[in-house]
């Protein structure tokens, strides 16, 4: 027996599922030429018509009960109405919380929604339903990595499924609706929580149990659920399509970069320690605008000197630390170090992993944080 959440959900079409009715009965044109002629069901042409939606669900909070997980399955067929909103195909990408997401599985999901995408022009979207402790990591990440000018958009719940008030199920299928919203290729990869819709690249968890949840320092939402629709702003500017920010093609791995925070009185332990561990990138939760201590600037440069790439970004939550215009003094002996502009630390530790696939050169480092 497959344990529940485990596999995948092959061909799961609800409207399909909502409409079997069994065989159609012959009509009056049938028996004035003797052969049974059989009626066309306009419930069923209609719902062939509708877009379809591939949902990739990973785990977490919204699968979550006080025994077993819900399947991805199971969370769509839960939702009343969902079949007159679009064709639903349900992939069982994993069933655990965000926290345990590897990056293997995020090139591999990366990889499964390209492929989705061009295997099927008709494709409207996909929803990828998430734990929200790294909900904004795995937006950001899809964001970066996607070629194909569709929308993608993450969800979850900050209430298990079985809890008074569960906001999964209208998440899901307000995410649903969004996948298949006109405009939907002009917002990427998204996260939808609690009626409004977020920016991959700014979207940030900002409460441990709320369901507002989810903030954009700085962006603000770009989109709302309505009761009857979903709205979007309508200065979103249009994407590029075909071309991925970061290409995957080759990248069987990606390079290590660790976190590290700045406090009072930290020395260069921790910093000395993830270089020995393998760090090939460095970021820094910065206390302001980029400081750290005398102990942690001292390792630093050891590790830029070992070529270890360092960005400084805040812990503060918003604002900025500057990317930087020129190469600092002895950049040309040591690995660069660069400000991460208004990303938080888990998002700049995304983006400086996906730029080293690419290069280490101090200047190309910087446009990529300048411009993603």
């Amino acid at each position: 027996m497959r344990p529940r959440g485990a596999g995948l959900v092959a061909g799961v079409v609800l409207p399909a599922l909502a409409l079997a009715a069994g065989p159609p009965a012959a009509g009056p044109l049938a028996a004035a030429h003797g052969h049974p002629v059989a009626h066309t069901d306009p419930a069923a042409t209609a719902a062939d018509t509708l877009p379809r939606v591939h949902v990739l669900a990973t785990g977490g909070t919204i699968s979550n009960t006080e025994g077993d997980r819900l399947t991805g399955e199971e969370l769509v067929q839960s939702l009343p109405g969902v079949e007159e909103v679009a064709r639903i195909t349900v992939e069982q990408f994993s069933n655990v919380a965000s926290g345990a997401i590897t990056l293997e599985q995020w090139l591999a999901m990366a990889r499964g929604i390209d492929r989705h995408f061009a295997d099927d022009v008709e494709l409207a979207g996909v929803v990828v339903t998430s734990g929200t402790d790294t909900m904004e990591e795995t937006a950001y990440f899809l964001d970066l990595t996607l070629a194909h000018c569709r929308p993608v958009v993450v969800t979850g719940a900050m209430r298990r499924a079985n809890m008074l008030g569960a906001d999964g199920p209208a998440n899901l299928f307000d995410a649903i609706q969004l996948a298949v919203h006109g405009d939907g290729p002009r917002v990427g990869a998204v996260v939808l929580m609690n009626d409004l819709v977020f920016p991959a690249r700014e979207v940030t968890k900002v409460h441990t149990s709320r369901p507002d949840a989810f903030a954009a320092p700085g962006a603000g939402p770009v989109g709302m659920a309505d009761p009857d629709s979903i709205v979007l702003r309508s200065d979103l500017p249009e994407r590029a399509c075909g071309t991925a920010p970061f290409d995957l093609t080759g990248v069987d791995e990606l390079p290590r970069v660790d976190v590290i925070h700045t406090h009072l009185g930290a020395d260069g332990a921790l910093i000395r320690a993830a270089v020995d561990a393998g760090a090939q990138g460095i970021v820094m939760a910065s206390v302001g605008r980029g400081g750290s201590t005398p102990g942690q600037r001292a390792a630093l440069a050891e590790a830029r000197e070992q070529g270890v790439v360092v960005v400084r970004s805040s812990r503060t939550g918003a604002g900025r630390v500057p990317v930087g215009r020129t190469p600092e003094s002895g950049e040309d002996a040591r690995a660069p170090m660069l400000g991460a502009g208004d990303l938080n630390p888990q998002k700049a530790r995304i983006l400086l992993m996906l730029a080293l696939t690419r290069t280490r050169d101090g200047e190309e480092l910087r446009e990529i944080f300048r411009r993603w």
